[in-house]
């Protein structure tokens, strides 16, 4: 159960319906309901997914090509210096240009009042000191004296003359300014009330605004309060445009922006030859690494030069001449290791059919012999029959691996070689004290194969869980979906401890290592199914549980050469020890999954037949399995890595049981399962 929910007792009321009923059951339906429920989720996937889509080249682009990643990151660190220099450097001249320029202004600022100031005491200490004459003169004062400190400037600056604010003064002595500069805007109110308290002089940088429609133009502000020939006090200002400065640093900004591009670039072209070349002999030993592993052992990498590129060239060739030489080592042991095996196999057949034949003629004349010469007679007729069967197993291994079996396939019904095989293994369950019970071949189970190859692998199989059955029936299922069909073979015997089902597979390979030879079967019984399952493109895979028994499955395509995708019959049974322990915990659950509940809502509990065998305890025989369950494909039966094939998603490790599969997919190069 999860976290925070508890099983309700029997008897109790109230219990709501709809509750998840599943280990992680709950917070899968809560996931569901976020991604289905939630408004708007189809459509924002819908988006993600479109966006997404056109960016997949160049995301698969840049995560396989690493001198596009080194020009890349090189290019932007490239452009983050320039950019910074470049701020640095136009901060400088900025600075630069604006003190000069502050400087000069200063100068001609000051040099303007002193003028102002000199006129002034000249006008009112000069002759005509009549009332009239001073009144007349002061009319046109400030304008002269602004024409005259403007005539000098030669458009290099304008001069401005206001009254104080709080003056009373007539008219006549308002703003005057040269060169249509408009003084309302042009003079900031701040810099006229520094002026208007203080003696000293000040300045600003502003917006020279003009009134003949001429677009404004920056500028610096110098302004001093002065007293005019009639000793009245008025501010004097003189405004200095920055338009020269401004193309200055406007012409900085465009070379600094044009070396720093061309600086860019050469960089990321200098970083594009040295990366390319480190990239192409690394490219050129990935593309050599390639054929080497499909099989061109003689490929070998171009080496020039002497740095540590031209040694790894070197080392890479070396290692794979030393590859090509153990490949070939180990290739001629392997054929030599074949050809002994098929020729003592050949050679054997004579002398074995001489003394079959002699062993025939004392087995026969057995009853005159005494009691243990009769017995040991028995026994060489027994040991002469595994014997022949050990030699036809291993002609069969050794054309398997000199590659010579051939696949005879024809359409066959699956249903009539299990029935073959149990016909022919009854005797032996029967003599065990258990029954061999076959599931789904209402339908016919219909494939192209050899069914001779096939029938060898069944009688393995059932042999196998009749002899290791503990007198237990054996259940033999058949099914068929999609492109496949597929016979499991499941047992209760002693089971599998965890790893041996990858094992199982292997040759003279026994579960006992301290078991003798003298019972049992060959040991290449399984190495020579798993062979033949490959030869059709088939597999063959084998789970199991400690105490819990085994099942082996069996799954072939429906027509030859197709590809296999899944398997209509799950690996692990479903009355497999874990599963009971859910179905146990979760009966609600488990019983609405297989649609067996009751009016009252307590799920259907599956019959386990009593296995009537001394005292050893009772383990669930085959479950029921109704039709349409036996036509769909189970998912979770899909081939994995080999060594594990889990029948549900919800399955966690469980170190009580093994549970791992041998796949025959095609010639992976890998035998001896």
């Amino acid at each position: 159960m999860s976290k925070g929910s508890a099983a309700p007792k029997a008897g109790d009321r109230g219990v709501r319906s709809g509750r998840a009923a599943g280990p992680g059951r709950g917070g899968s339906r809560f996931g569901r309901l976020l991604q289905d429920g939630a408004p708007g989720g189809s459509a924002l996937r819908l988006l993600a997914r479109w966006v997404r889509r056109p960016l997949l080249p160049g995301v698969r682009l840049w995560r396989r090509n690493i001198q596009l990643r080194v020009v890349a990151g090189t290019l932007l660190m490239s452009l983050g210096v320039v950019l910074l220099l470049g701020l640095v450097v136009i901060g400088q001249v900025r600075n630069g240009l604006l003190d000069a320029k502050e400087k000069a202004a200063q100068s001609q600022a000051a040099g303007g009042f002193s003028a102002a100031q000199d006129k002034a005491a000249t006008t009112s200490a000069g002759p005509g000191g009549q009332e009239g004459g001073r009144a007349g003169s002061s009319l046109t004062w400030r304008s002269t004296l602004v024409e005259q400190l403007a005539s000098g400037g030669q458009s290099a600056y304008n001069v401005v003359a206001l009254s104080l604010e709080d003056s009373d003064g007539p008219a006549s002595r308002g703003a005057r300014a040269s060169g249509e500069v408009d003084p309302a805007t042009s003079i900031p109110v701040g810099l006229r009330l520094s002026v208007g308290q203080g003696a000293g002089t000040f300045q600003t940088y502003t917006r020279i605004h003009y009134t003949n429609g001429k677009g404004a133009e920056s500028g610096l502000v110098v302004g001093k309060r002065l007293n005019d020939a009639e000793g009245t006090q008025y501010e004097l200002y003189y405004l200095f445009p920055l338009t020269q400065e401004e193309d200055s640093l406007t012409l900085v900004k465009g070379t600094l922006a044009t070396a720093g591009l061309f600086v860019v670039v050469l960089l990321g072209a200098i970083a594009w030859l040295v990366v390319r070349q480190i990239v192409t002999p690394v490219r050129m030993a990935a593309g050599v690494a390639e054929r080497l592993s499909a099989g061109r052992l003689q490929e070998r990498m171009k080496v020039t030069g002497e740095d540590d590129i031209a040694r790894l060239g070197e080392a890479f060739n070396k290692m794979a001449q030393n590859l090509q030489l153990k490949i070939q080592q180990l290739e001629e042991l392997s054929r030599m290791q074949r050809r002994f095996v098929s020729d003592v196999s050949h050679e054997l057949r004579t002398p074995l059919t001489t003394v079959r034949m002699a062993a025939d003629v004392i087995h026969e004349a057995r009853v005159d012999f005494d009691p243990v010469t009769a017995r040991s007679a028995e026994l060489l007729g027994d040991q002469l029959d595994r014997f022949e069967s050990l030699l036809s197993d291993l002609l069969e291994i050794s054309r398997f691996d000199a590659g010579a079996a051939a696949l005879e396939a024809e359409p066959i019904d699956l249903r009539q070689v299990v029935r073959r095989v149990i016909g022919g293994a009854e005797p032996l369950a029967e003599r065990k004290g258990g029954r061999i019970v076959v599931v789904g071949d209402e339908q016919p189970v219909v494939a192209e194969a050899d069914a001779r190859r096939v029938e060898r692998v069944l009688r393995n199989l059932v042999v196998n869980a009749v002899e290791h059955g503990e007198g237990r029936d054996v259940v033999v299922k058949l099914a068929a979906a999609g492109g496949a069909v597929a016979v499991a073979v499941r047992d209760y015997g002693v089971g599998l401890k965890p790893g041996e089902a990858t094992r199982v597979f292997n040759r003279f390979w026994r579960a006992d290592p301290a078991r003798a030879r003298t019972t049992g079967g060959t040991g290449l019984g399984l190495s020579i199914a798993v062979e033949d399952a490959r030869l059709h493109g088939g597999w063959l895979q084998a789970w199991g549980e400690p105490g819990g028994g085994s099942q082996f499955r069996l799954t072939l395509p429906r027509t030859a050469d197709e590809p296999l995708r899944g398997s209509p019959i799950p690996l692990e049974p479903e009355d497999s020890r874990r599963n009971r322990e859910q179905a146990q915990v979760l009966p609600g659950a488990r019983a609405q999954a297989r649609g067996e509940t009751r009016e009252d809502g307590v799920a259907r509990q599956v019959s386990v037949p009593v296995q009537p065998h001394g005292d050893r305890p009772a383990l669930p025989g085959p479950p029921r399995v109704p039709p349409a369950a036996r036509a769909t494909v189970d998912p979770t039966a899909l081939p994995g890595s080999g060594a594990r094939v889990v029948a549900r998603a919800t399955a966690e490790a469980d170190s009580g049981e093994a549970m791992a599969s041998t796949h025959a997919e095609g010639e992976d190069g890998t035998r001896g399962r």
